[in-house]
């Protein structure tokens, strides 16, 4: 089967930011992949606000760390749609437990940095090369790879190094791709969202509130997974087509150095 729409792969879907930018782009046009890991119900629900938006949902459960699971679940974005246009590396692995620097395990290294890191590595490489074959045969597609990263690609945080390593590297992820896409016309940007109501930051909320409320940010307020998705949104819509290995803060200010 071919779409006739754009396809997007949202991983990490299943809710929270990836929930919000699959909706995003299904009313920008877009049919989705949703990939989720465990969360096969919440998986199912962003498929429904997809539905409700006129566009249809490929439900597709996939461990973005396993190469098998990859393979896998762009075989199945092949069979159900034949193509492939946005790619939006959002699944993330956080923190199970805050742990110091030096007394950190090997084992949550490898786990923080196999879903984070080499995960999105080895998905970017498959898709982007599915996405030279669709130049190749339609030069006049839209084509775009978005990457989810965090704050904390370049904020120091002692109880979570090995999530900061993995940001960090993201980053530079997006540069490599950047450089290597950039002949086949595939802009590849990244986001930096800050502090997101999210449920993984659910537990933290009056630590936050604090915060804010002290100045943390210039704008003292939380960021809402929607206003990522809308930033994915612009990324992909066509009016930032010269811009390619770029990042954008979307963290209220966080970055902006204050005296």
């Amino acid at each position: 089967m071919s779409s006739n729409s754009p396809v997007a792969l949202v991983t990490g879907a299943s809710r929270g930011i990836g929930r919000a930018i699959a909706v995003e782009l299904a009313s920008a046009g877009y049919d989705i992949v949703v990939n989720f890991v465990s969360q096969a119900e919440a998986a199912e629900e962003t498929a429904a606000l997809v539905a409700r938006e006129g566009r249809e949902a490929l439900v597709a459960q996939a461990d973005i760390s396993s190469a098998e699971d990859r393979a896998n679940m762009i075989e199945e974005t092949r069979s159900r749609f034949g193509r492939i246009d946005v790619l939006v590396n959002n699944a993330a692995l956080a923190p199970r437990e805050r742990v110091d620097l030096l007394e950190s395990s090997e084992e949550h290294y490898d786990r923080t940095l196999d879903v984070n890191l080499k995960g999105p590595f080895f998905l970017t490489q498959s898709v982007a090369g599915w996405m030279v074959e669709e130049r190749q045969a339609d030069p006049g597609r839209k084509l775009y790879i978005v990457n989810i990263s965090s704050l904390s690609e370049y904020t120091s945080s002692v109880l979570r190094g090995d999530y900061c390593l993995a940001k960090a590297g993201l980053g530079m992820l997006t540069s490599l791709f950047a450089d290597r896409l950039g002949e086949h016309d595939i802009p590849v940007n990244e986001i930096r969202p800050g502090i997101i109501a999210t449920d993984m930051t659910a537990g933290a909320k009056e630590k936050y509130d604090k915060l804010f409320a002290e100045g943390l940010t210039p704008f003292k307020r939380w960021g809402q997974p929607e206003d990522v998705a809308r930033a994915v949104r612009a990324l992909v819509g066509g009016d930032f087509d010269f811009a390619t290995g770029a990042a954008i803060d979307l963290d209220g200010g966080f970055h902006l150095h204050r005296l």
